[in-house]
């Protein structure tokens, strides 16, 4: 019973999740093709992977392919994976908010780009790769399957690898010291404790 609810409750939150992402795609027109172009192949690569790392749970809910690798948590352990996922959903959705315009599929720099410092960025500079942090660890706890339940953390920790360093570095070549100055007072993914 435990497991239904708790596979349940990782597709509301697949579902919502999408729904942010395309809502602001849509409203600020942000093609997913142009990150091969602008980002490389290899990243475009594993971005394209994602949909599958987030599609697995569905085939191992409603199939019995991948049931050779179940493996079993406490019921304690799905709790917590609704909690977890449902600050990646609140996450995602207020750094898309908080970004407004300024959001973009790829480490560009729009001409009407401002450096955005409030909202959950007062806190973390990357506040959308925590959200697809805690996503994984939701995901992990919510699926018990060494495939499906893995696969977002399979796929993001490489990507995030790669994405990052960039993104920082064109965020430094365009506002300076500006952002220098906002990586000290911030942490990556995690808010700096003073």
């Amino acid at each position: 019973m435990y497991d239904l609810i708790f596979r349940v409750s990782y597709i509301v939150g697949l579902v919502i999740g999408s729904g942010i992402r395309v809502w602001y795609a849509r409203r600020y027109r942000q093609k997913r093709a142009s990150i091969f172009r602008e980002e490389g192949f290899l990243v475009g690569l594993l971005a394209s992977l994602w949909g599958i790392a987030i599609l697995l749970p569905l085939l191992s809910t409603f199939t019995s392919w991948l049931d050779f690798a179940d493996y079993q948590l406490p019921v304690w352990a799905g709790f917590a994976g609704i909690v977890v996922f449902a600050g990646a959903l609140w996450l995602l959705w207020r750094s898309h908010a908080d970004l407004g315009r300024n959001w973009s599929a790829t480490a560009e720099i729009k001409e009407s780009h401002r450096l955005v410092t409030g909202g959950v960025f007062r806190h973390i500079r990357h506040p959308m790769y925590a959200a697809h942090w805690l996503w994984g660890i939701g995901q992990a706890l919510l699926i018990p399957n060494w495939i499906a339940g893995l696969s977002s953390l399979v796929i993001f920790i490489p990507l995030y690898l790669l994405r990052v360093p960039r993104e920082e570095r064109v965020m430094i070549e365009h506002f300076g010291d500006e952002y220098r100055e906002y990586m000290k007072q911030t942490g990556r993914v995690l808010p700096r404790l003073r």
